[in-house]
């Protein structure tokens, strides 16, 4: 490898760590998310921003397996996700639904709560939320699906 390469490859390397770091606060007020049960992701195998997200649901205090696909869209059409809230990864916890990239703050409350509903979604890939940045004061939408009074309604607020 020449030393430019090198250096680019490292550089690509601690960019991605900076992305993937913890939010220390909360993964202390939120500890013991194993407690739930296994959180499973199925992704690409090539995307990095899924992979990103994994490795931040693991610091938050999830246990994660992952499952690499060629064909996401599968998936998400067997776990009766809306086709206009599909995003990169599809993930199931303790009888749930955790479609893309949504704030881990935004699980913890579902799982609290736990409302009649198939899951919840953040449609696309908003830059700053987890996997895509990682900003705290990144503002989206996360949006409820799968039951009938709370279909379509925002269920959480990033970055409010």
């Amino acid at each position: 490898m020449k030393p430019t390469e090198f250096l680019f490859a490292g550089l690509i390397s601690a960019g991605f760590s900076l992305l993937a770091a913890p939010n220390m606060a909360y993964a202390q007020s939120h500890p013991a998310m194993a407690e739930h049960g296994t959180m499973h992701v199925t992704k690409s195998p090539t995307c990095g921003c899924c992979t990103a997200w994994v490795a931040l649901a693991r610091d938050e205090g999830f246990e994660v397996e992952t499952a690499d696909v060629d064909n996401i869209s599968t998936v998400k059409a067997d776990a009766e996700v809306p086709g206009d809230l599909w995003a990169c990864h599809t993930a199931t916890i303790d009888g749930y639904v955790v479609e893309g990239h949504v704030p881990f703050a935004a699980i913890v409350k579902m799982l609290a709560e736990r409302p009649q509903i198939a899951g919840i979604a953040v449609p696309g890939m908003p830059i700053g939320s987890p996997g895509m940045g990682n900003d705290p004061s990144a503002r989206f939408d996360v949006i409820s699906f799968g039951g009938a009074a709370l279909d379509g309604e925002v269920f959480f607020q990033a970055g409010s």
